[in-house]
């Protein structure tokens, strides 16, 4: 699906800021940033890439931090009864 269907069906730009605790010093925090469309308010592709981490990586997380935006909404878009073309 292209990025402008994706927008289309609702999906909007998705970003959080991850802090997790260092595997090797745990005591630190690291931050990583995610930026991916998604739904909201379930966020299926963040809470997925979240649930990979905790399975797959080792540094535990601490916090999340996330703003969504939809990039299309229904007042951008409207249907056009005609079409004037000029030479």
């Amino acid at each position: 699906m292209s990025e402008l269907e994706m927008m289309l069906r609702g999906y909007g730009l998705t970003t959080a800021q991850i802090f997790y605790h260092m595997p090797d010093h745990p005591h630190l925090l690291q931050s990583y940033l995610w930026q991916d469309y998604d739904l909201a308010p379930n966020f299926p592709e963040m809470n997925g890439f979240l649930k990979f981490w905790q399975e797959k990586l080792d540094g535990p997380l601490h916090s999340v931090r996330y703003v969504h935006r939809k990039l299309i909404s229904a007042s951008e878009w409207r249907a056009v009864n005609g079409e004037i073309i000029l030479h």
